[in-house]
């Protein structure tokens, strides 16, 4: 029998209780990315994109261009406030090739076809105005698609994922390494720029999978092997790690030596989100909340899922979302718990530390720390059932709903039901009114 919470009919919290499905992928719907406030465009192994809006469910554009599965995207707004604003979405393809695309118009801009290999990851250095392409080289574009430099060959494996940091920097995974390139101005009147390579950072033991930015002063990684690394995002220095998830905080006299019965998929840290405060990570079925100033993780779910988590979001109003290649979608709410008096710790624990009073020292400390220290659980408060396959990624729109993509080519729109049929009651109000049916008789 499954470990996994279920939650019944009556979901008081949960307030997507209406649905739109949105045909017309012929194929895994893998990325989802939003445009402005109601507009958000969804990819995948088709190699077509969709631009859809999600206030009315309509699509907008359907997008042929690329002739194999699409790798990467990114949207790629003008940062020009004098002139109006400008939407423009770039997509790498398996076939080796990437495209600008206009979000009014739905026209293909530009393509560029001169990639030695596929380009796995693109991301936009809006301050510079300019992006880059990350495959078995790190390429930087400018917004007129001229490549302004690149990098030599760096690995057949190639670059899986890239985060901006300070000073014109970037960190880019590449297996198991992380290695830090920086752009510098060209001094010559052009405006051309040139890519250094700086630093090479080898802690991780596995190929790493997510790298997410907290903030300008920190960065962290996870990989495979699930560890996740915190890093500083300034000097790169490492500054706290944790790769016991699945060891219990709660029998600290458990060895870790139980990560070799694990097999490499329950451990596989897939996704990293973050706000100021904690690293939200799904790993494996489970998704662990990582406090940053404590350095240690404060709640969890190590079963969330009956299978990987493969995305996980925090929501404005503490509460996270889940999606996971079982096909749900999760809602879950971060609570505090009522503290009970500190039990004694069990000796056992501090054996490794010494013997006699430094037990009892130990005892003290541990107590007090208990005492101190807020803990935290989270609450199955949603479940969306909508899909019969992998959910891939989501997109929250706040009160305008959820967009979900999922293995089994569709694209459904979550929306709060009780919001919509407001909607719904007011326009026919509106509708009567403009008739005269209102009349008072």
């Amino acid at each position: 029998k499954s470990s996994v919470q279920t939650i019944g009919e009556d979901q008081i919290k949960n307030p997507y209780t209406e649905l739109l499905v949105l045909k017309g992928h012929q194929d895994i719907v893998r990325f989802l990315v939003q445009i402005d406030d109601c507009r958000f465009a969804s990819a995948g192994d088709d190699g077509i994109l969709f631009l859809g809006n999600v206030q009315t469910g309509e699509k907008l554009f359907e997008l042929h261009g690329h002739t194999h599965k699409i790798t990467a995207i990114t949207p790629f707004s003008s940062s020009d406030a004098s002139e109006e604003k400008e939407h423009l979405i770039l997509t790498a393809s398996a076939d080796r090739t990437v495209i600008v695309w206009d979000c009014t118009s739905g026209r293909q801009v530009q393509k560029v076809s001169c990639f030695h290999s596929t380009v796995k990851c693109l991301t936009v250095l809006q301050r510079l105005d300019v992006w880059l392409s990350g495959g078995t080289d790190l390429c930087v574009w400018n917004r007129k698609l001229d490549l302004l430099c690149k990098t030599s060959h760096l690995t057949d494996a190639g670059i899986s994922a890239l985060v901006e940091l300070p000073k014109n920097c970037v960190a880019a995974a590449v297996g198991k390494e992380l290695i830090i390139f920086r752009l510098i101005a060209c001094n010559d009147e052009s405006e051309g720029w040139n890519v250094f390579e700086v630093k090479r950072l080898v802690d991780h033991q596995d190929n790493i999978l997510s790298v997410v930015s907290v903030n300008d002063l920190t960065f962290v990684t996870g990989s495979h092997a699930g560890e996740l690394i915190v890093w500083d995002a300034l000097d790169w220095t490492k500054q706290a790690s944790e790769c016991n998830f699945w060891d219990s905080s709660v029998q600290p006299d458990v060895q870790p030596e139980i990560k070799l019965s694990q097999s490499p998929n329950e451990t596989s840290v897939q996704h990293l989100t973050s706000d100021e405060e904690c690293v939200f990570a799904a790993v494996g079925k489970g998704i662990y909340v990582y406090n940053l100033k404590m350095k240690r993780v404060i709640a969890c779910q190590r079963t969330a899922h009956d299978s990987s988590v493969l995305h996980i979001e925090k929501l404005p109003n503490r509460q996270l979302i889940s999606c996971s290649e079982d096909g749900s979608v999760r809602i879950w709410e971060l609570r505090e718990k009522q503290q009970l008096p500190a039990e004694p710790v069990p000796t056992g624990f501090f054996n490794m530390w010494g013997f006699g009073r430094a037990n009892k020292q130990a005892n003290q400390a541990a107590k007090k720390m208990q005492e101190n220290t807020p803990m935290y659980f989270l609450e199955l408060v949603g479940d969306l059932i909508g899909h019969s396959s992998a959910v891939q990624m989501f997109l929250y729109f706040g009160e305008l709903g959820l967009a979900t993509c999922s293995a089994d080519h569709l694209v459904i729109l979550w929306k709060d039901g009780e919001r919509e049929s407001r909607l719904r009651s007011l326009t026919l109000f509106q509708k009567l009114a403009q008739n005269g049916d209102l009349q008072l008789k």
